[in-house]
């Protein structure tokens, strides 16, 4: 359904909340925790409501809805899309929350919520503007933000508006996390308080209108305690490039919200930090202060450019693939005299065929194989059983995670990218085959229509979709099944008939363009006959043999040019017609295919075979990873200084002695 919140502006100094981020927001803020509609989710700063309604979507239950929004129109949007969405009794009140907080629960104090989510406006300069003595509602009682930097000001806002069970998520910029002064003594504070749960640190340039990185701080009251750690996630380098932005990957997405909710420690990503090494460090919660998430510099070896040899700390860097592939490393490196070396066995050219080759990568191969294959058979039954009306979404659920959870155990693979190519394919195509097998049944699946296309002010036609079929100049498309798949299903000979008609016109085209440059150059028989288009055509030969000058050498080479013409335009009319022929069975077959055939075509030979494709890249690309590697050290340490010095010593010796010999040298 249509989304007013990505088309909306917010008010000044407020970004429009990815949906990924939103994502990530509604997963950690603990709204799935709610039993009863009782329970209530509040937006402070809610723009367009898009926060908002996908935390109520994390919800197992139709919980209640608050917002508040400073714009007068976009709080109109807002309230469009809770009626939108189904969510008509949402409350959405306009105003300054800082100034005019509208939700109440006297006269004194702010009305409390289960629930709080928020992307408030970064670094807001006037806060406080109409903020007054009476408004305060004890908000600021541990001291007051910066007067010209608001991003406390809304998270006090934010854990007063949340009850003593409750629990959120706010986006923040980085600053928070490590400013000094006021903030410093406010974040002291609210550390003491055990109010922090965790700290999620997010790329830079995900937002529109703001580059800065922005970090989602996770607020939990229900289990706040005075020495209470914090669960820290760096994934500022999770992401892809977007045109101009960054985005959120679903691997990024889900590998988050893994981590948090089970508290996953991973190494260079995320860790559990003690409340004691946060005082230690004077309460500044800067994320590299805890998390070390660089690559390793590459060193350079010294005494391996001099002596040569491989330091054994690089070979071993590259522990993750040995594990796997056990005997490969001696296959690759040997013994050298000095300990903490290792000769290279292979010269670099011949590592990438080194590793492909051993049995240990076809071992590693065979087993992501089966872990895929594993996948295939758990998950082929609920992809053949689609049937009309199901919910696509329900179905990418749960092949999805099913594919997180078997490539779990898979080596050097990681699932989450596994995940994510999983999920690519999901968007760029079998979601839109889902959705039309869902909506009309697997014989919709062999529908096929138009192409649309437009022309363009010079008279060209510009196709907006690709085709699949040309008919009569009509180009056809299918949507689910491509006409490639029927050809090699039911008329894979008259494919080969095609194939062999097509190679022959291309080799007898390719002996013309030969004949063309051999006679076609200055003092060649051709070169009268190609001066003025540069070509040699069937219509030049012809018009050319009919002059009764001609002497004999060039008459015979025109004779020979002519016949490859003629054999040309007789393939070509082959290949034309055996085209036709596969056209024509195809556009036949498209009517009469069956369910199971269907069935067999879409799941079988597209789904899964591109799936498998996409995992087959994954391991190749893991496997590039070592073989890269690997090039580098024996490139690297393969010669030695003064074997290099030695060989430049040759080669003066040999260009003085060429000189002498020419007379030059002095």
């Amino acid at each position: 359904m249509r989304n007013f919140a990505t088309e909306a502006g917010k008010s000044k100094g407020q970004f429009y909340t990815p949906a990924e981020v939103s994502r990530v927001v509604a997963a950690v803020a603990g709204v799935s925790r709610a039993t009863s509609p009782k329970q209530t989710v509040y937006d402070p700063t809610c723009g367009s409501g898009s926060l908002l309604l996908k935390a109520a979507e994390t919800a197992r239950v139709p919980i209640t809805i608050f917002g508040q929004e400073m714009d007068i129109a976009t709080r109109g949007l807002a309230r469009m899309n809770m009626i939108m969405h189904n969510r008509a009794t949402a409350e959405i009140a306009q105003g300054d929350v800082i100034a005019e907080p509208h939700f109440l629960a006297d006269a004194l104090t702010l009305q409390t919520f289960d629930f709080v989510v928020a992307n408030p406006p970064f670094s807001a300069k006037a806060w406080a503007a109409g903020l007054t003595e009476d408004t305060k509602y004890g908000r600021f009682d541990d001291g007051e933000p910066p007067a010209k930097n608001g991003d406390f000001a809304f998270l006090l806002h934010i854990l007063a508006s949340m009850k003593a069970t409750g629990s959120g998520a706010v986006i923040l910029p980085h600053g928070v996390l490590f400013r000094g002064n006021a903030e410093a003594r406010l974040r002291e504070k609210i550390l003491k308080r055990g109010y922090i749960k965790g700290i999620i640190g997010l790329p830079a340039n995900l937002f529109y209108g703001t580059g800065i990185p922005a970090s989602i701080i996770v607020l939990d009251k229900s289990k706040a305690r005075a020495d209470r750690p914090v669960f820290m996630i760096d994934a500022s380098r999770g992401f892809i490039k977007d045109g101009n932005k960054n985005r959120l990957r679903e691997r990024d997405i889900h590998k988050i919200i893994d981590a948090f909710t089970r508290e996953q420690l991973i190494p260079g990503y995320s860790r559990l930090v003690p409340f004691d090494e946060i005082a230690r460090n004077d309460f500044n919660l800067n994320i590299p202060r805890y998390i070390d998430g660089s690559d390793p510099e590459d060193l350079q070896d010294i005494t391996a450019h001099l002596h040569g040899g491989v330091p054994e700390r690089d070979i071993d860097a590259l522990g993750e693939f040995w594990a796997v592939m056990p005997t490969l490393r001696a296959t690759l490196f040997g013994p050298n005299p000095r300990k903490g070396y290792a000769d290279p066995l292979v010269v670099p050219d011949q590592v990438r065929a080194t590793i492909r080759n051993h049995p240990d990568f076809a071992a590693f191969r065979a087993q992501v194989t089966a872990i895929l294959d594993g996948w295939i058979t758990a998950n082929s039954p609920l992809l053949m059983g689609i049937k009309q009306g199901d919910h696509p979404r329900d179905l990418i659920h749960t092949i999805a995670e099913g594919m997180l959870t078997r490539f779990d155990a898979a080596p050097l693979v990681d699932k989450y990218e596994a995940y994510q190519r999983l999920m690519a394919y999901w968007a760029a195509t079998m979601q839109d085959d889902v959705f039309i097998i869902a909506g009309g049944g697997w014989l919709a699946a062999r529908d096929l229509r138009e192409a649309r296309k437009e022309t363009s002010d010079d008279g060209k036609v510009k196709w907006l979709e690709e085709g699949d079929l040309t008919v009569n100049k009509v180009r056809l498309v299918a949507d689910v099944i491509p006409p490639a798949l029927i050809t090699a299903r039911f008329f894979a000979d008259l494919k080969a008939a095609l194939d062999q008609a097509t190679a022959r016109t291309e080799e007898l085209g390719r002996e013309i363009e030969e004949m063309a440059e051999e006679h076609g150059a200055e003092g060649g028989l051709f070169e009268e006959l190609m001066a003025d288009s540069g070509k040699l055509t069937a219509g030049g030969v012809k018009a050319r043999l009919k002059d009764r000058g001609l002497e004999p050498d060039e008459k015979a080479l025109l004779k020979q040019a002519a016949q490859l013409f003629e054999e040309e335009a007789e393939a070509k009319r082959a290949a034309k017609e055996a085209e036709a022929r596969l056209t024509e069975a195809v556009l036949k077959k498209y009517p009469t295919l069956t369910m199971g055939e269907i069935q067999t075509l879409v799941v079988q030979d597209k789904w899964l075979v591109d799936i498998t494709a996409a995992i087959g890249a994954e391991v190749e690309a893991r496997t590039e990873t070592l073989t890269a590697r690997v090039r580098v050290l024996t490139e690297r340490y393969g010669q030695t200084l003064p074997q290099i010095m030695d060989d430049l010593a040759g080669l003066e010796a040999r260009v003085t002695g060429h000189l002498a010999t020419m007379g030059v040298a002095g």
